[in-house]
C-alpha cells in the first residue's frame, strides 16, 4: 500500500514541477514589455523565472516548516562542492569548444536569435546569470530531488546517480518542450532535450553529494553564460 501511495505522490509531484513553469508563463503573459524590451529578448522570460522562483520558494518554505527538510540553502560539503564544480567547468569548457567547432565546420551554427543591440545582449546575459539558473535549480534540484528522495526507497542506480536525480533530470528535459494549445503544437529540439537531461544529471549529482544547491547554480550559470556568450561572439564576428 505504501508503494502505491508513494507512486501516486511521485506522479503528482512530477506534474507539479512541470505545472509551475507553465503557470509562470501565464503570469508573464499578463504584462506588456514592448516599451522596455521591443524585441522580446529578456523581459518576458525574466518575469517568468521570477514567478517560478517565488512559487518554488513559497512551497519549500511551507513544506520545510512541516517536515523540517533540508533544501540545501547553505554551502554544505565545501570540498566536494568545489571539486565537482571545478571539474564540471573544465570539461564543459572543452565540450563547448568542441560542439561549436563542429557546428561551424558543418554549417550548423545558428546566430543569436535577437538583434545584437546592447540592451538585448545585456538583458539576456543578465537573465542567464541572475535569474535563469537560480530559478531552475530551485525547482528542478532543490525542490524536486529533495521531495523525490523522500518517496523513493531505492537510493542508487549507479554509484553516482540516484533515482531522484535521474527523475528530476528527465522532468528538467521535458520542461524544455514547448506546448501550444491554440492550435495544439509541440516544439522541441532533440539535441537540447538530450543536453538538458545530461546536464540535469550532473547538477543533481552535485546537489546530492555536496548537500548544497549553490554549486549546481554556479555550474548551471557557467554553462549557460558560456554557451550564450560564445553564440553572441560568433554572431558578431
Amino acid at each position: 500500500m505504501e508503494k502505491v501511495r508513494n507512486f501516486f505522490a511521485l506522479v503528482l509531484l512530477s506534474i507539479l514541477v512541470l505545472i509551475i513553469p507553465r503557470a509562470a508563463g501565464y503570469f508573464a503573459n499578463l504584462f506588456n514589455y514592448s516599451s522596455i524590451d521591443p524585441d522580446g529578448s529578456f523581459a518576458w522570460i525574466s518575469v517568468h523565472h521570477i514567478f517560478q522562483a517565488f512559487v518554488s520558494l513559497l512551497i519549500m518554505v511551507l513544506i520545510k516548516k512541516k517536515y523540517h527538510l533540508d533544501f540545501g540553502f547553505h554551502w554544505g560539503d565545501k570540498t566536494t562542492g568545489k571539486i565537482i564544480t571545478l571539474r564540471f567547468i573544465k570539461y564543459f569548457t572543452l565540450y563547448n569548444i568542441g560542439s561549436f567547432a563542429i557546428l561551424i565546420l558543418t554549417n550548423g551554427f545558428q546566430a543569436f536569435q535577437f538583434p545584437l543591440t546592447s540592451s538585448n545582449i545585456i538583458g539576456y546575459m543578465g537573465f542567464q546569470l541572475l535569474l535563469s539558473c537560480p530559478s531552475e535549480e530551485l525547482i528542478f534540484r532543490a525542490f524536486a530531488i529533495t521531495m523525490f528522495t523522500m518517496l523513493i526507497k531505492r537510493k542508487t542506480i549507479t554509484p553516482h546517480i540516484s533515482p531522484a536525480t535521474l527523475l528530476a533530470a528527465v522532468i528538467f528535459s521535458i520542461a524544455h518542450i514547448g506546448f501550444s494549445f491554440g492550435p495544439f503544437v509541440i516544439t522541441y529540439s532533440a539535441s537540447q532535450l538530450l543536453l538538458a537531461l545530461v546536464l540535469g544529471i550532473f547538477y543533481g549529482i552535485c546537489y546530492e553529494k555536496s548537500g548544497s544547491m549553490y554549486y549546481p547554480m554556479i555550474m548551471h550559470s557557467y554553462s549557460n553564460i558560456l554557451m550564450v556568450g560564445t553564440t553572441i561572439v560568433l554572431s558578431i564576428v
